[in-house]
C-alpha cells in the first residue's frame, strides 16, 4: 500500500484534479481520530511504516509550510514524547499531500537514526552554537547532511531555526517556496527538544525514473532519511545494494559545498545573538 504514497503524483496539475485526502469531508466512512487543540487531528495512517503509525493534519485546508507551524511540531514532539516521534515532509520533498499542512508520528526510536545519534553526533558533528540550554550542529556523515537543533526553550529553537531557514532559503532562491527539506524531531527525557532538518538538492533520484530493471522506486523523505527505506515494491527489495542507497542518498541530499556555506553563514549569524 506503501506506492500510494511513494508514487504519489505532487506537481500543481495533479493536485489540483484531485480531492484532498486530508481535508474531513473527504474522509473514508471508517476513519477515525482525534482532534488535538483544536487545531489538528490524529489519524492512524492506513499504510503504516511504523508499528503505531499516524497522520496529523490540519483541520483546515492550509498549504504544506514548516515556517508557519514550527512551534506545532514543537508541541506535538513534547506531548506525544512517551511513545512517539514526529516528522515532517515539505512540500517539494516527499509529501503526498503539499496541499494540506500536515505532521506524522511514528513508535519512537524505530528509525535507526534515534538510537545512533550521539555516535553520529560525536563522529561527524560540528558545533555552530552552543550556550546553556540550546545547542545547534552540523552533521554531515558521508551519507546524509543535516542541521540539528537541541534544547530546553520552545521559543529560542523556534529562534535558531528561523535564523537557519532563511540562509537556507535564499541559497536555494526557490521564487518564495519552501527549500527542499525533511525534518524528524522528538522530545527526551531530559526534558530536551531535538529536531534533526535534513537539507535536500532533489525530490527524487535518477534511480527512480529509470526503466525496467535499472529502476528502484524509491522515494526518499524523512523516514527514509532517519534509516528507514522504503521499498513498496518487493522486487526493489530483493535487489537494492548497499551502493545503490549510498548514490540515491549522495543524489537527492545538499552538495557538500553547500552545506558548508550553510553551515558557516548560519555559525556567523548566531555568533552575533
Amino acid at each position: 500500500g506503501r506506492i500510494i504514497s511513494s508514487s504519489a503524483k505532487v506537481d500543481e496539475k495533479s493536485i489540483n484534479e484531485r480531492k484532498c485526502f486530508l481535508c474531513y469531508d473527504n474522509f473514508p466512512n471508517e476513519q477515525k481520530g482525534i482532534l488535538y487543540k483544536n487545531q489538528y487531528l490524529i489519524l492512524c495512517n492506513p499504510f503504516p511504516i511504523f508499528p503505531e503509525h499516524f497522520t496529523l493534519p490540519h483541520v483546515d485546508h492550509l498549504p504544506q509550510s514548516i515556517k508557519l507551524s514550527f512551534d506545532k511540531l514543537l508541541n506535538f514532539s513534547k506531548d506525544l514524547a512517551k511513545y512517539y516521534t514526529v516528522f515532517y515532509n515539505g512540500p517539494k520533498c516527499g509529501a503526498s499531500a503539499p496541499d494540506h499542512l500536515h505532521f506524522q508520528a511514528g513508535t519512537k526510536n524505530f528509525m535507526p537514526i534515534e538510537k545512533d545519534f550521539f555516535q553520529i553526533k560525536n563522529k561527524f558533528g560540528d558545533i555552530l552554537f552552543e550556550d546553556n540550554d540550546i545547542v545547534v550542529t552540523g552533521v554531515n556523515d558521508k551519507l546524509r547532511r543535516f542541521v540539528v537543533f537541541e534544547g530546553t526553550n520552545q521559543k529560542r529553537i523556534r529562534h535558531k531555526f528561523e535564523i537557519f531557514y532563511d540562509i537556507y532559503a535564499a541559497l536555494k532562491n526557490n521564487n518564495n517556496e519552501e527549500p527542499l527539506m525533511n525534518i524528524i524531531a522528538y522530545f527526551d527525557r531530559n526534558t530536551r527538544w531535538r529536531i534533526m532538518v535534513f537539507l535536500r538538492d532533489k525530490h527524487r533520484p535518477s534511480h527512480y525514473f529509470r526503466q525496467g530493471e535499472q529502476q528502484i522506486l524509491l522515494s526518499p523523505a524523512a523516514v527514509d532519511m532517519g534509516g528507514i527505506c522504503i521499498t513498496p515494491l518487493e522486487k526493489d527489495f530483493n535487489k537494492i545494494t548497499e551502493d545503490d542507497i549510498i548514490d540515491i542518498f549522495h543524489e537527492v541530499s545538499l552538495s557538500r559545498e553547500y552545506f558548508e556555506y550553510v553551515k558557516a553563514k548560519l555559525h556567523k549569524e548566531l555568533k552575533k545573538l
